[in-house]
């Protein structure tokens, strides 16, 4: 998995590529971490992400908890496999989605 960070005054984007899974969670889950402090919208991209697993699902609700304290999260680009996962288990109504 790859993370690519775009800080734009308080916006930042972590666009993710790759496979977010049990082995590559905790990397994003630090990532996201250490980078929202004083952010107010965070976006992340993950129209190349290629499989989410229930650890990587956990990451993005814990990112969205942190930012219901402090602005905004929008997942952006999900794919139709993604988007299925999201679906199904109910992220769908969790987290703020655009495709």
């Amino acid at each position: 998995m790859n993370i690519n960070k775009t800080l734009n005054g308080s916006n930042l984007t972590i666009a993710i590529d790759g496979r977010l899974d049990t082995t590559t969670s905790p990397q994003l889950e630090t990532e996201i971490k250490q980078s929202v402090e004083g952010i107010k919208s965070l976006v992340i991209d993950i129209s190349q992400l290629e499989y989410i697993s229930s650890a990587g699902l956990r990451v993005l609700l814990s990112a969205q908890k942190i930012m219901n304290k402090q602005g905004e999260m929008t997942v952006r680009g999900a794919n139709e496999a993604i988007m299925e996962i999201f679906d199904v288990t109910g992220f769908v109504d969790l987290l703020n989605i655009e495709q």
